[in-house]
């Protein structure tokens, strides 16, 4: 399978000559080049207000960021899936359940898609009406996809903050109690997992076992699918790795995984996203990067129609998390 590859950029790179070989480099090397294919999930970043200051997040999100999505914009996204067609859409933040449109979101957009998404952090749910909004993504069928780092309270609380992991269960069990990742509900709740530190992700099967085993042992909680992502070495994540002076040996970790198979099921190949002023991007990485869709700063009111197949995808060294390994889920 040949992909083309156009408009490479490159972060910051490690001070001194890295012991890794540049994404784009590597590409080259192994006859790969990287397009568009049909475009079917939009992803809507919301904005990076969030309750929570996790330190593996590629977006520096937390509870002061003043950079949060207006109904203005919301409105102006509506426009755009109203004039196009997407299979999925997924919701995104930050934490989106703060975001004050975010009601408004689900009920406008639901209408237009085959498959509305909801990714939250749990403990979000918590400074909600938690049963009114639940509710709500029950009336609409949203999927809900839930990160919770580990099944161990205290790896996880290191990554996210003291008592995270508690409040985490009790909003699991919120979901399971209103019908979410029960068998033949319909309700869809999906986990997402991702290493504590400057480790790679784990294998997604084995994980998912045990998830199911000492979540529904321990807690009484059950959920449909597990996916384990790497930390993209951006933001936050990529700031710690900098001061630990563990970039380098990350990066070479990553590079050394390399898998060419995974470069043609990578989500930037059929996916959009848009970041909360409205601007369009290959992945919600790349709006970390600040890295545009076509290397060209387009707003969703100046986009008409999709991206066509074919059309070039920008990349960047970070793009190694998607493609170590077995891929990015």
């Amino acid at each position: 399978m040949k992909i083309m590859t156009e408009s490479i950029c490159r972060e910051d790179q490690t001070n001194g000559s890295p012991s890794w070989e540049p994404f784009d480099l590597m590409l080259m090397k192994q006859g790969i080049e990287l397009l568009r294919d049909e475009t079917t999930i939009l992803q809507i970043n919301t904005g990076f207000l969030c309750n929570q200051t996790c330190s593996h997040c590629h977006l520096d999100a937390g509870p002061s960021s003043p950079k949060i999505m207006t109904r203005v914009t919301l409105d102006q996204i509506i426009g755009y899936v109203r004039r196009n067609h997407f299979a999925v859409i997924d919701i995104t933040g930050g934490a989106p359940e703060l975001n004050p449109q975010i009601e408004n979101m689900i009920a406008l957009l639901a209408p237009l898609t085959a498959r509305l998404t909801l990714r939250t952090n749990l403990t979000a749910l918590q400074g909600k009406n938690q049963d009114s909004f639940i509710a709500l993504c029950k009336e609409y069928g949203v999927t809900v996809i839930a990160s919770l780092p580990s099944v161990n309270p205290a790896q996880a609380d290191s990554q996210r903050g003291e008592g995270t992991f508690q409040q985490s269960i009790l909003s699991l069990k919120k979901l399971n109690s209103a019908g979410y990742g029960i068998q033949g509900s319909g309700l869809e709740l999906n986990l997402v997992t991702n290493p504590v530190g400057a480790n790679l992700a784990a294998n997604q099967e084995q994980t998912e076992i045990s998830f199911h085993e000492v979540l529904r042992e321990n807690w009484g909680i059950s959920f449909d699918k597990l996916y384990s992502l790497g930390n993209a070495p951006l933001g936050r994540f990529r700031s710690w790795l900098q001061q630990s002076s563990g970039l380098d040996i990350y990066m070479k970790e990553l590079s050394d995984r390399f898998n060419p198979c995974a470069v043609s099921s990578l989500m930037c190949r059929n996916t959009l996203s848009i970041d909360w002023q409205g601007y369009l991007y290959d992945c919600d990485f790349n709006l970390a990067a600040g890295i545009y869709l076509g290397g060209r700063k387009i707003h969703v009111t100046q986009m008409e129609g999709i991206p066509a197949a074919g059309s070039p995808i920008m990349v960047a060294d970070h793009c190694y998390t998607c493609a170590a390994g077995t891929g990015f889920s």
